[in-house]
Formats: structure tokens, C-alpha cells, sequence
């Protein structure tokens, strides 16, 4: 799908980097309880868990977004991450160093696009699901990176420097998984109809162990909430 376009919103538009995983489905949703038109922008960059630009079309449908663009980048031709190259997905649980599965530059990537569809658009805010707390250790998921990627953005763009800078919203930076499982129910979310799997099974279940599967499922446990996504196997199924 290159482009699908509904009715939508009341005069405020703003941008959503919609994912299709939980935490850009939470975000998408907090956009549009703010009042706003949902203009969703997915990346398809060539992910080998391609399974959540499934996620990200049902997403966009489901939210009533107003506009939904999936954007072709190939960032497998750049490799450098489990998540673009034929390189295992980790398995054996969360660690405290960088994981292979961070893809080089994703969200300076990413939100620069963000950005100029929003310039294109008119539209001033941006929403964008990353946090800080229960997340794989990726350094442009920090605060810190979309402080200052919001002044990259007023310097760098015409509508910046005329006077009308644009708001990134990172409405998720100090929760936790479980907070966000919390908010997800909140809203009215199925979390079935999000992906966070790194590495899906043939049959279409998300591994249940790759990093992302654990944060997501600890969160949903710690919140007390039951997480609808199929899942091939659980950490704590396992010897």
C-alpha cells in the first residue's frame, strides 16, 4: 500500500511514526484522544520482521487515521543490525549492552522523514511512541536525543526558521512497559492488533523471546493485564 486517506479530524493535524508496534499504537492513540488528525507515516525499510506493516495498516484503520503513507526505504542495503541482516536475534534475555537488534541511525532516520511530511503537510506536531525506561538500550530512544533533534528540526526547515517550530511528543519517554500496557487498555486498545516481535514464526506467532517479545510481556504481566498477541512460546515457559 503506498497511500490510503480518510475524512478525518477537527482543523489540528499532526504527524504519528507509526510503527504498528505497541508503543506507536498507544502513541497514534493518545494523538487522536488530544484532539488531533492522525497523518500516520510507516517505514517500510526492508525489516526481516515485516509481520507489524501489517500491524501498522490495521493500526492507521482502526484509529480512523486521516492519512496513512507507507514510505519504501531499504535500509537492509546498509545491514548492521539483526533486525536488516541475516544476523540471529538474540534469545537468552535483556542485557546491559547495545543489542545487534538496534538498527543504525532508525530514529534520526526516521524522524527526519517525520519532519518533512509534517512540513508538507502543515502540520506542527509530531508524535512519536519511544521511551526511556523499559526499552532494549537504543541511544536514539533518550530524551536527551528528541530534545535535540526538535531544535535540529526548527533549524533545518523552512517552517523553523519563519516561526512556526514544530513539537515532538514523546508522550511514552517515562513510562514504563507496564504503564503503557495500562494505557493501551485505557484507550480501548486490543494489543492484538500491535507487533513487537523481532523474530515471527513461520506460522505467524510472535518468538515470545527475542527482547522486545520480553520487555512487552513483563510489562503486561507487571500491569496485571492479559496480552492478546499469540505467542509461539514464554519466558517463563522455558527450562
Amino acid at each position: 500500500m503506498a497511500e490510503q486517506s480518510t475524512t478525518a479530524g477537527n482543523g489540528r493535524s499532526a504527524v504519528v511514526l507509526l510503527s504498528g508496534g505497541l508503543d506507536s499504537m498507544v502513541s497514534a492513540a493518545l494523538a487522536r484522544e488530544a484532539g488531533f488528525a492522525v497523518h500516520a507515516l510507516t517505514i517500510d525499510y526492508n525489516q526481516r520482521h515485516r509481520r507489524e506493516l501489517q500491524s501498522a495498516d490495521l493500526i492507521a484503520e482502526k484509529l480512523g487515521a486521516a492519512r496513512h503513507i507507507v514510505l519504501p526505504l531499504d535500509l537492509s542495503r546498509f545491514g548492521g543490525s539483526a533486525l536488516t541482516a541475516d544476523i540471529a536475534v538474540p534469545k537468552g534475555g535483556v542485557g546491559g549492552d547495545i543489542p545487534i537488534t538496534y538498527v543504525p541511525a532508525r530514529n534520526l532516520i526516521f524522524l527526519s522523514l517525520t519532519v518533512g511530511f509534517a512540513e508538507a503537510s502543515g502540520a506542527s506536531d509530531i508524535f512519536i511512541g519511544v521511551n526511556a525506561l523499559d526499552y532494549s538500550g537504543y541511544p536514539d530512544c533518550r530524551p536527551e536525543f528528541i530534545a535535540s533533534f526538535q531544535e535540529t528540526a526548527r533549524l533545518a526547515t523552512k517552517a523553523g526558521v519563519e516561526g512556526t517550530p514544530f513539537t515532538i511528543h514523546a508522550p511514552l519517554q517515562h513510562m514504563g512497559k507496564a504503564d503503557i500496557a495500562r494505557e493501551a487498555a485505557r484507550l480501548g486498545l486490543d494489543p492484538a492488533w500491535s507487533w513487537s516481535c523481532y523474530d515471527p514464526t513461520d506460522d505467524d506467532l510472535a518468538c515470545g523471546l527475542c527482547d522486545s517479545c520480553r520487555l512487552r510481556l513483563k510489562g503486561f504481566a507487571d500491569a496485571g493485564l492479559e496480552d492478546t498477541l499469540a505467542y509461539a512460546a514464554r519466558p517463563d515457559e522455558q527450562p
